[in-house]
């Protein structure tokens, strides 16, 4: 249950209706409210006298409102129109899958709010409005706040249009994704000591469990079922983490030993949905990176600068794990496992980073050489020799690469320097891995410092 909800959580936060249909309701009670108050003769006569309210009669209260309304609806099509051109525009050259990062940008969210919002007000205030031979009535408050509201849609719009340029950015929308790359990552490891899996051989026999839906994974209540395993004295072993697709009658998991109730309550623990999302997986946030940089290499593209961008921040969020490990998935209650579930490690890690990159980048110089410099770089902070070890099959892989496709041998000879660099960036043959490191730029020629 804590799963789903965390969904409908997660569904609402990145809606784009969410937030602007908020206030268009502040609007319109905010009207009410306000009438309410005019009407309540509650108002000190030195401030209906005054100069700071409106004190015009009702054909120009009308008349404002009706501009007030009018405008903003006006400009409210005109920012969705902006909207929509900026998502196609998105769409087209990083990838759709990057339109939920401006679907559930507040900027745009509150931008279209506010207009919606200020054309309800002035919708709810304009019917209260009565001439003379009605029963005049005139809310000067409400009509006073209604040109406030106007001000500021118009320092909105100038906002909107700065944000949006802004947002467009193809930097921009890189560093957007890799901040979620690093908050995923900032999850999914730790610095304490871990509790090993449990060996194959515990699982013999275990019941499975089969999956009753169908979708991709996208929570999970690991707390929830942890606990459920330690109070019914079983451990369970899931076969999906979040981000997989769940197949429908297949098998999803295990029970050791059999327990009543833990179909029930793995299905309880998850939350199924019709496509991924990166709040808890971290592997599709790696992708969306990816995916800008594989657009990038396209031929209709062609921009190999953004494809060095998505490699610089992945070598960013690469060298942030240089000092934590990525969780094995084990969670155990009192001193045993409770739940294991599959997890994402280093080579894994490195694998969905590079592997397409250099697949689409193979016709180019530019980036496999950017792509060793990087692996450079992170090897040069790194002290887990597995980890070098990974980086070095994947610096091996450009090379190969390199020299089977490209012809100039001016270019072949810079991609070999680089990955010359590399073996002296990384721990040497027989070293130890704890040992501390020389400073990165240390000993290093000046093409690759």
């Amino acid at each position: 249950m804590n799963a789903r909800l965390r969904q409908l959580l997660a569904f609402i936060a990145d809606e784009f209706w969410i937030l602007p249909g908020l206030m268009v309701l502040m609007g319109i009670f905010g009207a009410i409210g306000t009438v309410h108050l005019d009407r309540s003769g509650a108002l000190p006569r030195v401030l209906l006298e005054g100069e700071w309210l409106y004190t015009g009669a009702a054909a120009g209260a009308r008349t404002l409102l009706g501009a007030v309304a009018s405008s903003t609806i006006g400009v409210a099509g005109t920012v969705f129109s902006i909207t929509i051109a900026a998502l196609s525009l998105a769409a087209g050259q990083m990838g759709p899958r990057l339109l939920r990062n401006f679907t559930r940008d507040r900027g745009n969210q509150f931008t279209l709010g506010v207009f919606l919002g200020t054309f309800s007000y002035a919708l709810m205030v304009l019917r209260s409005v009565r001439a003379r031979d009605e029963g005049e009535f005139v809310p000067h408050l409400s009509l006073t706040l209604s040109i406030v509201l106007a001000f500021i849609c118009v320092g909105t719009l100038v906002y909107f249009v700065g944000h949006m340029a802004g947002r467009i950015n193809v930097d921009t929308v890189i560093e957007l994704v890799s901040a979620d790359v690093r908050a995923s990552m900032v999850r999914l490891s730790t610095t304490d000591e871990q509790t090993p899996a449990p060996p194959d051989s515990f699982w013999q026999g275990a019941t499975p469990v089969a999956a009753s839906n169908h979708g991709y994974l996208q929570k999970l209540d690991v707390e929830g079922l942890a606990a459920w395993a330690e109070e019914h004295a079983c451990a369970i072993l899931l076969r999906v983490r979040p981000g997989d697709y769940v197949f429908p009658n297949s098998v999803i998991g295990y029970v050791q030993p059999a327990v009543a109730g833990a179909a029930e309550a793995v299905g309880d623990a998850v939350a199924l949905g019709p496509q991924r999302v990166s709040s808890e997986d971290l592997e599709y946030s790696v992708r969306q990176l990816v995916e800008v940089a594989v657009r990038a290499l396209s031929p209709g593209i062609n921009d190999p600068h953004t494809a060095m961008s998505a490699l610089d921040r992945l070598g960013s969020a690469l060298c942030s794990l240089v000092t934590v490990r990525l969780k094995n998935g084990v969670h155990p209650r009192k001193g045993k496992q409770a739940l294991v579930v599959p997890s994402f490690d280093y080579v894994g890690l490195t694998d969905a980073m590079f592997h397409m990159i250099r697949q689409n980048a193979r016709t180019s110089t530019a980036v496999p050489i950017r792509m060793l410099e990087v692996l450079t770089a992170v090897a040069a902070c790194e002290r887990d020799a597995a980890r070098i070890e990974s980086l070095r099959r994947h610096a091996n892989l450009v090379l190969g690469d390199a020299e089977r496709n490209l012809a100039n041998p001016s270019d072949l000879d810079d991609i070999r320097q680089r990955r010359a660099a590399f073996d002296r960036a990384g721990v040497a043959p027989g070293a130890d891995p704890a040992a501390p490191r020389r400073p990165r730029n240390a000993e290093l020629p000046l093409d690759v410092a």
